[in-house]
């Protein structure tokens, strides 16, 4: 059960590390993330705090998955 969990986190991790930057550049490429003076929107300054919280997650994750990996309790 604990490699199956181990697995399971990485997994995760590793999909969050290719759908949080791709969405994110995304949302850098979005007209709302510019204010109409050009500064940045809090719609960006959102999402950037959004992903930022996910891929922090997403680490801590796979570390968490490493160590069950090798045995660490």
């Amino acid at each position: 059960m604990t490699t199956a969990a181990g697995i399971l986190l990485i997994i995760i991790a590793v999909w969050n590390f290719i759908v949080w930057p791709a969405f994110l550049r995304r949302v850098v490429r979005d007209p709302r993330s510019q204010s109409q003076n050009g500064k940045v929107s809090k719609f960006l300054v959102v999402h950037i705090v959004l992903v930022t919280i996910s891929l922090v997650l997403a680490l801590v994750g796979a570390v968490f998955g490493i160590l069950l990996l090798n045995g660490v309790r």
